[in-house]
Order: C-alpha cells, then structure tokens, then sequence
C-alpha cells in the first residue's frame, strides 16, 4: 500500500512539473513575443525620430516624401544588389520594359564585387555591334559615376528614344585605361532562337534569351532534323537569362526524369520544386553546352541542371552567378517594391548565387591556332584561283549562294575562328563514337 502511495505520489509529481514545464514554456513565449514586438516599436521609433530631425535641421529643404522615398531607397538598395524600390517612375519604366516596347542598348547588367558589370550584350543590338563585351564594367553612362548606381537607376538612363547617343566608360580586363564606346539607341528585337548544321549529322542549336517562344522554337527545330541528328551542340553562352518556365522546359527536352531546379524562401509557401516528365523528352542524343561569363540566371539554371543530371558536357567558362528569384510587390497604384523573395537551388542542392556554373573543360575564347605550309601547293587552292577566275566571268552569282547557304551551316573555318566552339564540337564527335551512333 505504501509503494501505491509513493507511486501515485510520483505520477502526481511528474504531472505538476509537466504542468509547471508547460507553464514555463508558455510564459516565455509570450514574454519572447512581448520583446520582440517592444523592440519593434523602439526601431519604429528611432526611425520616425532620425526622420524628423533631418526634416527639421537639415541644410537643403527637403520635403517629408522626399525623405522618405530616399530611406526606402536606402533600405531596398542594402538588402541585395537585385531587391529596390520602385517610384512612380521607376515603376512606369519597369512596366515599359516588360511590355518590350522601348529603345535601348541591349545589354543586361548586373552587380558584381559591388560594380555595375555587363552580364551579356544581345546578339546584333546597338551594344553588341559597339564592341561592349561580356565581365565589361561600366564606369560611367554619360560622365555619370555609376559608383552607389543601382541596376535600375543605371537602366532606367541607358534606355531612350530610338536614334539618341549615349557614351559609355568601361573598364575592360587586359586594358590598360578605361574604354569610351559611343552607342545609337535603337529598337530591342532578338532572334532568341536559331539553329545551324555542323556536318550532317550535329546540330547546333544557339538559345540568344529565354522569352516565351524557346520551348516551341527548340523543340521544333529538334523534331525537323531528329531523323539525322547524332548530336547536338546547345549555345548559351552571353544568355542573359529570362523566364524560368522556360529554362525548365527546354531541361525537360533532354532530362525524362528528376528534379530540374527547386527555389526556397524564407516562407515555405515560396517554395517550388519543378520535375522533369517523361513526355516531355524529345532527344536522348549526346549535348554539350557551352557558356561563359555572361551566362546567367535561367542560363544557369539550364546547364547546371544538366550538368547535376550527367546529361550534358559543359564546356566554357563560369557562369555570372545570378541564382535568386525577384517579384515585383506593388506598395501604391504607381509605387512598388522589387524584392529577392528565394534562390534557385540544383537537382544536387548546390546554388548558383555567387558562384555560378563551373565549366566539366574550361576553354578560354580565341582561335584555333592552325600550320599552314605555305610552299605546298594543294588542289584545293588551285580550285579556289579557277573559282575566282569564274566568278570574274560569271558574276558573284555562286559567292552569294555559298554566302545564303552558310546562314544555316557552320564550316570548319567558322570553328577555327572559335575555339569553344570546335572543342565542344570535337567532344559531341568522340560520344557519337563511343556511343556507337
């Protein structure tokens, strides 16, 4: 009876304690919460109060929404180089830009070690036939610093009417001074994708941008020549990015199974995880991929997927290292926020924020360094005097047919002029052997 007791006793004893546990819990959660909410106030406060001093003291009369759009400013610009607020202006020129309706360079720029750089110039706009090249950091537009720029106070000035000029200074590696380049605006139109032949039985496929005609273009352009495909040579190099939906879809061409890419945020519910599907799969031929520094975001997402899924050679340089996912919040009707809300994580889990895609062959651009012996002559230089002596006779008839034929064929002298190029040639090449294809 006594051991009853004692037992009883104990259960008794446990149960106040667990109570008291509980209890204890609760009180310092609410007391937690209690802090938490008290040390809002007091940084609510502190702000309201620096506010009212600078509107009160300062030596320049500046107005109270002045103050408070350039705090704003200050507070989005400190978070990440990506996230910023918006006014009214800004806001209008970001609804522009989305439209695609205005002049420009055509380049796409980010912030890198805390330096306004050209992630990529788009293929045959005004920046591109100007010579601005890829890693190129742009230290003034129109004798402005860009030092403190952000991304879209530094767009918001290179955008324009069609026809204006605008100047630019950049820093360039293996310069010894800074670069002025003189640019025309113009209208903003890019052949996102196009494709040639290498032989008769490698495609190169090159993807300029993500917009939302990638998937039906690739796909297309894949079905035309499977029957004779043995290889494909996918071109991403200065890919500036674009819509994710898109980088997922062009994976899922190649990849039958398997995560693609995942983004996580600070709330689960920006959470997204976006699988390959079977049916989507158009090709299993072997795919090397080439990119380099101006290879980012949904280009990055593209070829590290398919590097962590083994699909592809990766054949280039590093990637730029954009890996975060931006939305637009509007605060008023004509005001906004633009906030990194998550990053973009690979089927491996790696990220690519910071640090990009590195190359399975790194391959420095340049040419393919070839010995001719001069002294022998060939039949083939023979052919070519006899054509030049033609073509005095019979006009420039055949030169421009050869000329129209190579807007879809890539010819070994055109590989010569790209090292990258003909190295991820020579690689879709040696798998198609050992493959047995």
């Amino acid at each position: 009876m006594k051991n009853k007791k004692l037992i009883t006793l104990g259960f008794a004893s446990i149960a106040v304690a667990i109570t008291l546990l509980f209890s204890t819990n609760l009180f310092a959660s609410a007391k937690e919460k209690e802090n938490k909410e008290a040390s809002r106030l007091e940084a609510l406060a502190k702000f309201t109060k620096v506010i009212s001093i600078v509107e009160q003291y300062n030596v320049d009369n500046v107005t109270i929404e002045e103050l408070m759009d350039k705090a704003l400013a200050g507070m989005m610009n400190n978070l990440d180089a990506h996230s910023n607020y918006l006014t009214q202006k800004d806001y209008k020129n970001l609804k522009v830009q989305t439209n695609g309706e205005f002049g420009g360079l055509g380049i796409t720029v980010g912030v890198r070690d805390g330096a306004l750089s050209v992630i990529a110039p788009l293929e045959g706009t005004p920046a591109d036939k100007a010579g601005v090249k890829a890693g190129d950091i742009i230290l003034k537009i129109n004798e402005k610093s860009t030092l403190n720029m952000t991304i879209d106070e530094a767009v918001a000035i290179m955008r324009g009417k069609v026809g204006t000029p605008i100047e630019l200074t950049i820093v360039r590696e293996g310069e010894t001074k800074p670069l002025e380049i003189k640019i025309v605006r113009g209208n903003i139109t890019i052949e996102s994708v196009y494709t040639k032949s290498i032989g008769n039985d490698i495609q190169y496929i090159r993807v300029a941008s993500f917009d939302k005609k990638v998937i039906n273009d690739v796909t297309k352009a894949i079905k035309k020549r499977k029957a004779t495909t043995k290889g494909i040579v996918l071109d991403l190099r200065n890919n500036p990015g674009g819509l994710l939906d898109q980088a997922v879809g062009l994976v899922d061409l190649f990849v039958d199974k398997g995560d693609i890419v995942s983004q996580k945020g600070r709330n689960k519910t920006d959470d997204e995880i976006y699988t390959a599907k079977t049916e989507n799969t158009v090709t299993q031929v072997p795919l090397v991929v080439l990119v380099n520094g101006g290879s980012a975001s949904a280009s990055e997402i593209v070829s590290g997927s398919l590097q962590d899924h083994k699909r592809a050679i990766i054949v280039g340089q590093n990637t730029f290292g954009k890996g975060s996912v931006q939305v637009v919040l509007p605060i008023t009707e004509e005001e906004a926020i633009k906030l990194t809300i998550a990053r973009y994580y690979l089927p491996s889990g790696r990220t690519i924020q910071a640090v990009g895609v590195k190359p399975d062959i790194e391959v420095y651009p340049g040419e393919v360094k070839t010995n001719k012996n001069d002294f022998a002559i060939k039949e083939a230089d023979l052919k070519k005097h006899l054509k030049e002596e033609l073509e005095k006779v019979d006009g420039k008839q055949e030169e421009d047919e050869a000329k129209k034929d190579s807007k879809y064929i890539i010819s070994d002298e055109m590989m010569n002029k790209d090292i990258q190029l003909k190295e991820g040639v020579d690689i879709i090449k040696a798998l198609i052997i050992t493959k047995g294809l």
